[in-house]
């Protein structure tokens, strides 16, 4: 977490960036200069698949061979830190917004529109006036780290509670056809169900669908694989 006097950051700090710019790399070069020994050592073990492609990268010993599986290593290990930075939770908090950045999407939450900020297992959530949420985003920072988000906003004068969501014994899990949510709001949560399990296009049709399904009045959140809904009115 990194702390100014205007503003804070959580994730992406500088030693996020060492760790997945540095160790990832370094691993891909040591990787790629004993990938011959390492094809060597597999052929020996005949009970692994893909024999024949072993047995010919056994047969690399050359000095470029190495280069060349350093080379590939290297630029395979920033790769693979690009995607891992990409996908990790930016959230900076000024006196003024809290902003979410992740996988290249951008979301702004005006300070003056949070009524409740807390932490749903490991998910920030901030509501407004009506209940409604605002955001609802999973943070990366680890058990032991985690206890500096709550310092972070409050730092910047937001509306903190430790006790959790002040709404969750209000929600309930979502039938098809539940009795109680009007047909729209039930179709909608009918396609969001077919999302769990579409990979990255299903994670953004399930955030695409909570967004229409706020439209409609009713909050939603998930819990593996699961749809729990409440309606977004005041007690």
């Amino acid at each position: 977490m990194q702390a100014t006097t205007t503003k804070t950051v959580i994730g992406h700090s500088l030693t996020d960036k060492v760790l997945l710019y540095g160790a990832l790399p370094l691993a891909g070069v040591v990787l790629g200069f004993f990938l011959p020994r390492i094809a060597d050592w597999l052929v020996g073990l005949r009970w692994f698949p893909r024999q024949r492609m072993f047995e010919v990268l056994a047969t690399w010993d050359a000095l470029w061979v190495g280069l060349g599986g350093m080379l590939v290593g290297l630029l395979g290990g920033l790769f693979l830190g690009a995607i891992a930075l990409d996908d990790t939770l930016k959230v900076t908090i000024t006196n003024e917004s809290v902003e979410f950045l992740k996988n290249e999407k951008t979301v702004t939450v005006p300070r003056h529109k949070v009524t409740t900020a807390f932490l749903d297992g490991k998910e920030i959530v901030l509501l407004d006036s009506t209940t409604r949420e605002l955001a609802r985003e999973k943070h990366d920072q680890l058990k032991s780290e985690a206890h500096k988000i709550p310092q972070a906003f409050r730092r910047h004068g937001y509306p903190w509670t430790d006790n959790g969501d002040p709404h969750a014994d209000r929600f309930r899990r979502w039938v098809e056809d539940e009795p109680e949510l009007p047909p729209g709001a039930n179709a909608v949560l009918k396609a969001r169900a077919k999302g769990f399990d579409d990979g990255d296009k299903g994670k953004a049709d399930l955030r695409e669908l909570r967004e229409e399904v706020a439209k409609l009045g009713y909050t939603v959140k998930d819990k593996d694989k699961k749809q729990y809904w409440r309606p977004n009115t005041p007690r």
